[in-house]
C-alpha cells in the first residue's frame, strides 16, 4: 500500500499539469491500494473549492468518484462518506468532515450560525452554546 498526498489527488482531479497529471493516473492505475488520509481528503477538498472554484456539490463529486476507485483505502471511509453526503447537500466540506468525525458526541456546537441550520436541514444536531448567567 502506498500513500498519497494533496498534490497528486488535485492533478489527478484537475489535470492542469499535463506530466504531473499522466503521473498520477499511472500511479493509480499500477497500484494495488492507495491510502487517503482524510485530512489529504480534506485539504483537497479546500484546495478545489479555494484554488480552483469548484462548487461544494462538483468538489463532493470529484472526492466521491476519487473514494470509489476500486483501489483506494481512505481513513475513516464512513465518516469521509458522511461528509460527503452532507457536502452534496451544500454544507462545507470541512464542516461536514467535522461533524462526522463527532456524531457519537451527539451534539455539535457552534458559533457558525450557517451551519447550525443546516444542521437542522440535515438531521444532525448542531447548536450554540448557551450563554450563562445572562
Amino acid at each position: 500500500m502506498i500513500a498519497v498526498d494533496t498534490n497528486v489527488l488535485v492533478r489527478l482531479i484537475v489535470a492542469d499539469d499535463e506530466g504531473q497529471g499522466k503521473r498520477a493516473a499511472e500511479l493509480f492505475a499500477r497500484t494495488a491500494q492507495v491510502f487517503i488520509a482524510k485530512t489529504v481528503v480534506l485539504e483537497t477538498a479546500w484546495v478545489l473549492q479555494s484554488a480552483y472554484g469548484f462548487a461544494r456539490h462538483d468538489v463532493a463529486g470529484a472526492l466521491r468518484r476519487l473514494a470509489g476507485l476500486s483501489n483506494v483505502v481512505l481513513e475513516d471511509a464512513e465518516q469521509v462518506a458522511f461528509a460527503l453526503d452532507l457536502a452534496s447537500c451544500d454544507v462545507d466540506f470541512a464542516d461536514a468532515l467535522h461533524v462526522a468525525a463527532c456524531r457519537e458526541a451527539g451534539t455539535f456546537y457552534t458559533f457558525d450560525r450557517r451551519l447550525i441550520r443546516q444542521g437542522d436541514a440535515v438531521g444532525i444536531t448542531v447548536t450554540e452554546p448557551e450563554e450563562i448567567g445572562a
